[in-house]
């Protein structure tokens, strides 16, 4: 039996199959590569869903978390710590936000957000309470709480899973009317990826997101981006409201904020949206604890000091125009902003799951999304010499029978 059977079978026997996984049990990453147990190398073009921006194993984040391991991991937050304020202002200046709440998982921070959301429509906008609505998009994925599944129009996300949690209304990805047509007295925000990662790199029409904030404007509505997986470089731009100079009320990050050391997530608001929780009405053990603390503001320099959104920018550019010149023969599409590219191939083919088994044998790393897309977003260390290396044995398998 190779290595790589025995801890798949570990995985199969022992752990809840909530997950289909690629076969291939890595065990060592630094940069843009990977390496199985086999010690096969890989590039990984994933990013764990964007979370590895800065690359595997960063080493100036890793060692500022070497140093913290050495002094503080956890205080609660009954007691506060020296490397929490640093985070706030670095969030701060770096994006212009007052302030930010800390949590862990990319779906605390988008509870926290409509936990937010709904006190201030009560306190500020004068919403009779409990009876705020959120309004959402078609093909949102924004985690998979019991509440934030209430509002997926994936069945398989919450099929079985109910009753579920009311105070949502969705509205049509890409569509300005829809969300007009949905406005009520008792619309608190809406909640909007800039761009659909998971439902396979969904990119809305020029002018939407500006449309969607005048709405939010003009009706006192607030809006909420959640930047997760688009945020921190991902797209060329910091954050991808900023293609269409767009600054939501509530910023929901995650994933790259911690350079994949660690889990931190945050929501960043000014001081009269923020400004209203008051001690007590929201907490994390870990949210904030000085060891995530002290990694994110690591991860949040190396993406400012090596030029990391530039570079996405570039080589985002740079690998679409290539795919762009590919024979059609299975592509139905390809779209996408910096490194963060969706190739959707012809639905006639049955999915686009056995090209991404076959890049891996070839040493490259993709996934599935929705069925018929493949994501390519490398880390946004990746230079362009890898990028010739990857690209034509991409292509080679894009056009196979």
């Amino acid at each position: 039996m190779h290595q790589s059977e025995y801890f798949i079978n570990l995985e199969e026997e022992y752990g809840a199959h909530n997950y289909h996984p690629l076969d291939v049990v890595l065990t060592k990453g630094q940069g843009v590569w990977v390496y199985d147990v086999e010690g096969n190398r890989y590039l990984d073009c994933l990013s764990a869903y964007s979370a590895l921006n800065q690359g595997h194993n960063h080493p100036r984040i890793r060692q500022a978390m070497i140093d913290q391991l050495d002094r503080l991991t956890l205080t609660s937050r009954a007691f506060r710590n020296d490397k929490l304020g640093l985070l706030y202002k670095k969030l701060s200046d770096m994006t212009g936000y007052e302030m930010s709440l800390p949590m862990n998982s990319g779906a605390e921070a988008v509870e926290t957000a409509i936990k937010v959301a709904r006190k201030w429509a009560y306190v500020k906008k004068g919403i009779e309470r409990y009876q705020a609505e959120i309004l959402v998009a078609e093909g949102n994925f924004h985690g998979r709480t019991t509440t934030i599944i209430s509002f997926t129009s994936t069945e398989k996300y919450k099929h079985d899973f109910g009753p579920f949690t009311p105070g949502f209304k969705m509205v049509k990805f890409g569509d300005v009317d829809s969300i007009q047509n949905a406005i009520t007295k008792n619309t608190a925000a809406i909640l909007i990826e800039p761009i659909q990662g998971e439902s396979g790199i969904i990119i809305p029409p020029t002018g939407y997101l500006k449309a969607v904030e005048e709405l939010c404007r003009a009706n006192e509505i607030l809006l909420i981006a959640d930047e997760i997986q688009t945020g921190l470089g991902r797209t060329g731009k910091l954050f991808a409201c900023e293609h269409e100079a767009v600054r939501p009320d509530i910023m929901v990050i995650g994933k790259a904020l911690s350079g994949g050391f660690y889990p931190v997530s945050a929501i960043l608001a000014d001081k009269s949206i923020l400004g209203i929780i008051q001690p007590g009405e929201h907490g994390s053990t870990f949210g904030g604890n000085p060891l995530g603390a002290a990694v994110a503001v690591a991860a949040l320099e190396v993406i400012e000091e090596e030029n990391l959104v530039e570079n996405s920018r570039i080589l985002g550019e740079y690998m679409k125009d290539y795919l762009e010149e590919v024979p059609q023969k299975n592509i139905l599409d390809i779209r996408g902003k910096g490194l963060f590219v969706g190739v959707e191939l012809k639905h006639e083919l049955g999915g686009v799951r056995r090209f991404a088994e076959v890049l891996q044998k070839k040493g490259i790393l993709v996934k599935e999304t929705h069925v018929h897309t493949l994501r390519l977003a490398p880390p946004l260390i990746i230079n362009q010499e890898t990028l010739d290396w990857m690209l034509p044995i991409l292509r080679q398998v894009l056009l196979m029978d």
